[in-house]
C-alpha cells in the first residue's frame, strides 16, 4: 500500500510540474527613449526599429472626434518597464496607456494632463516612471495616472 501512495505522490509531482508554465523574470519591456512615429495617409503609425506599427485612426477620434485630424501628425510613444504603452501627440489633452491583447492595442488608462492641449510633448523613461515634458511643466506617469511631482 506504501509503494502505491508514493508511485501516485510522484506521479502527481511530475503532472503538476509539466503543466506550469515557463516564467522568465524579471523582464524590462522599457523602450531607453521615446519614438516620434509620422502617420501614413491611411492612418498607420509605425516603427520600424521596434518592428511596431498600429492604426493610430480610433485614438484621434477618442481624443477630437475626427478620425482625420491624424493627417500630417506625429506621434509621440514610448514604453514602460511593465510594457505600457504611453502615446500622445501635440494638441491633445491627454495620455493613453495601452497593453497588448490579442494582436491589438487596448487602452488600460486615459489621463487627463492639460485642458488647454499640449503644446511639444517628449517623453523620457524615468524607470520606474515615465516623463512627460510640455515647456516648463513635467508630469511623471504610470500606468495608472499621475504620479506626485519628484523634483
Amino acid at each position: 500500500m506504501t509503494k502505491i501512495k508514493i508511485l501516485l505522490a510522484g506521479t502527481l509531482v511530475l503532472v503538476t510540474y509539466s503543466c506550469t508554465s515557463l516564467i522568465l523574470k524579471p523582464a524590462d519591456f522599457s523602450w531607453p527613449i521615446e519614438s516620434v512615429l509620422k502617420i501614413d495617409d491611411n492612418g498607420y503609425a509605425k516603427e520600424d526599429r521596434y518592428a511596431f506599427a498600429f492604426n493610430i485612426k480610433p485614438l484621434f477620434y477618442e481624443e477630437v472626434q475626427d478620425s482625420l485630424a491624424y493627417l500630417d501628425r506625429q506621434v509621440r510613444i514610448i514604453r514602460n518597464t511593465e510594457g505600457f504603452y504611453f502615446i500622445t501627440c501635440a494638441g491633445f489633452k491627454n495620455v493613453y496607456v495601452f497593453k497588448l491583447s490579442d494582436g491589438s492595442l487596448e487602452m488600460e488608462k486615459k489621463i487627463m494632463v492639460n485642458e488647454t492641449g499640449l503644446n511639444k510633448p517628449v517623453f523620457n523613461q524615468r524607470i520606474p516612471l515615465i516623463e512627460l515634458i510640455d515647456g516648463p511643466d513635467k508630469y511623471y506617469l504610470t500606468k495608472k495616472g499621475i504620479e506626485e511631482d519628484k523634483k
